[in-house]
């Protein structure tokens, strides 16, 4: 438990084993802030509005990778309380937080507290963060494994899981009609929200010199982010980095592999990390939701002709994935083993 930075006593500078090597520092901060991330509001989808929609996430999933939604549907009180609740859960005693406490990433709980130092090390150097993965279904199953304290945890938690889970069938069907997909294409390809990855990253001595999190793509087919209002998630888009402002009440959305593959490369997975600060902590919760067990993946047919040849072989999501982690992150090459030969 003493690895969780969330136990570390107002470090004063910087340990060695934070400082990331000099070319995959952040540098220095802020970077730009990226008032051009497309706010989409997806209240009206009825009609000719649900086109006008569809096509401004297209436009945004091809140009940034990256969208974030407002008027979704899940109340915004609930998001508060989830916000709320996962703070509170980083703040309890010590003894409150060591039943949950692992540091073996293969072990099989449905509720594990990871210390940065082992997810996503790079070149052992660790991560400015403390990491609550929750494993989400059979929601019924799961949540009888996660936290009862804070009070009502498991209900607030519980709840917004669910409303979420409504939110991404619905995402995923504007995205057909902007690419031209019949009605309900993702419908069977969309598995439940596998996981919730909430980080917790404490102010830090030097965040010129650390990451909350490396840069990377999202393996799975979509991710919806709930942020605090402190700046931190940032996008690497025209050969820099620039920050996603938070906006209140909004989910962050971003392109995962599977719907860049899915889409024959019309759609794109962008690279994103955190960046951390020096006066405030900050809070993120991303669901991830994985194609179905056992289907194929492919690109869609539909988007497959003789001047858009396919660019990705056939595979299961499970090949995928036990590929992705092999390379620890190195995005340069974690299509090139699926993609046909021209």
């Amino acid at each position: 438990m003493e690895k969780l930075i969330s136990n570390f006593n107002q470090v004063q500078s910087l340990p060695e084993k934070y400082i990331f090597p000099l070319e995959k520092r952040p540098g220095k901060l802020p970077v730009p802030a990226c008032k051009f991330v497309p706010i989409i509001d997806i209240d009206e989808t009825a009609g000719e509005n649900r086109a006008v929609i569809a096509q401004k996430i297209l436009k945004a999933s091809q140009e940034f990778g990256f969208f974030q939604v407002i008027n979704h549907g899940v109340p915004e009180d609930l998001m508060k309380d989830t916000m709320r609740i996962f703070k509170e859960f980083f703040e309890l005693p010590t003894e409150d937080k060591a039943i949950f406490y692992v540091e073996n990433s293969r072990s099989n709980k449905n509720c594990k507290l990871y210390p940065s130092s082992i997810i996503n090390a790079t070149e052992d150097v660790h991560l400015w963060r403390d990491n609550l993965k929750l494993n989400c279904h059979p929601l019924e199953k799961c949540i009888l494994d996660w936290p009862e304290k804070p009070t009502r945890y498991r209900q607030v938690v519980g709840s917004y899981a669910t409303e979420v889970t409504k939110l991404v069938p619905r995402i995923l069907e504007l995205i057909c009609v902007g690419l031209g997909l019949e009605s309900g294409y993702f419908e069977d390809k969309l598995g439940e929200v596998t996981s919730l990855s909430v980080n917790h990253y404490p102010p830090c001595p030097d965040p010129s010199l650390a990451l909350g999190l490396t840069k990377h793509c999202d393996p799975n087919l979509i991710t919806i982010l709930l942020q605090d209002d402190i700046c931190g998630l940032q996008i690497f888009k025209d050969n820099e980095w620039i920050g996603v402002e938070p906006v209140p009440n909004a989910f962050v959305v971003n392109i995962g592999y599977q719907l860049q593959i899915l889409s024959n490369n019309k759609l794109k997975s962008v690279e994103h990390r955190a960046v951390t600060n020096s006066r405030t902590t900050r809070t993120s919760a991303a669901f991830f939701f994985n194609p179905r067990d056992g289907i194929m993946i492919e690109p869609a047919k539909a988007l497959i002709n003789a001047s858009n040849p396919p660019v990705f072989r056939a595979f299961r999501y499970q090949e995928f994935l036990r590929s992705y982690m092999t390379k620890n992150g190195n995005n340069d090459n974690a299509l090139e083993q699926f993609k046909l030969q021209a």
